[in-house]
């Protein structure tokens, strides 16, 4: 006879929450506690969100917006993970190299955007190489450390056994940081499509469309249920990805067991 395990009910005792907010929401605009204009009632957004999902460009907005943030987030990945290996394997390029990523990770992501639009201009290259420096920080970060946690014992042990430099780094090195590396992603990941919703409102490109155009939209127009059903969209969006990547890190790290 099959048990719930304890992870499923915490998961149904999530919805709780939103169902208390939404049972509130509904009252309080039924009730006229609060101004329609500015906060409408559930079935305003639900009209509003039917309108918008049944027109023309809304799922093309959709797709260009997870284009331009999985393009950024690759770019950023492959980069950060090559950087922050380099820094961890090398105390040299620490030294020559480290000071500099460590002194730029501490300009906020947003203070790229007027440097990026005066070399690239209002276009969709700008906006995917602002998804890739937000991506670039936290996974060269994760990289760096995960090797640099690899022990010198460990290393001996390898060279023991005849590995050689790309044994060493293929079959210790990388697998070793995988945890850290993965979780760098994950982050990355987040933060990618952060920037993407951040991009789109702060480098708006004429004739592209995004996900985030539903808000700006639904501002310019002082239409609050066009804006609410547009970040109800990027919540879900971001929420969906964070989901997958948490599935895709659980799997690929199996070879470690169960944590206890």
């Amino acid at each position: 006879m099959s048990q719930t395990s304890p992870s499923d009910a915490r998961d149904w005792r999530g919805i709780v929450l939103p169902l208390a907010f939404l049972v509130l929401w509904s009252l309080a605009s039924s009730l006229h506690w609060v101004d329609a204009r500015l906060i409408p009632s559930p079935w305003q957004v639900l009209e509003s969100a039917w309108k918008t999902i049944t027109g023309t460009r809304f799922f093309g907005a959709v797709g260009a917006s997870l284009a331009r943030d999985l393009a950024g987030f690759a770019l950023g990945s492959a980069a950060g993970i090559a950087l922050g290996t380099v820094l961890g394997l090398s105390r040299w390029a620490e030294r020559l190299l480290g000071p500099t990523f460590h002194t730029l990770r501490q300009i906020s992501l947003f203070a790229w955007i007027p440097l990026l639009s005066i070399w690239l201009g209002y276009n969709n290259v700008s906006r995917v190489v602002f998804i890739a420096v937000s991506t670039f920080y936290p996974v060269t970060l994760a990289g760096f450390e995960g090797v640099r946690a690899v022990t010198r014992a460990q290393v001996e042990v390898a060279r023991v056994y005849g590995f050689s430099r790309a044994q060493l780094l293929s079959r210790l090195i990388l697998p070793a940081a995988s945890p850290q590396i993965l979780a760098g992603l994950h982050l990355g990941l987040i933060y990618a499509w952060l920037a993407t919703i951040g991009a789109e409102f702060l480098l708006p490109a004429y004739g592209d469309i995004g996900v985030g155009d539903t808000v700006i939209k639904g501002r310019s127009a002082f239409n609050v249920p066009l804006v609410i059903f547009g970040m109800l969209v990027i919540g879900g969006i971001g929420a969906f990805f964070n989901r997958v990547a948490a599935r895709i890190e659980a799997r690929a790290l199996r070879w470690r067991g169960e944590a206890r």
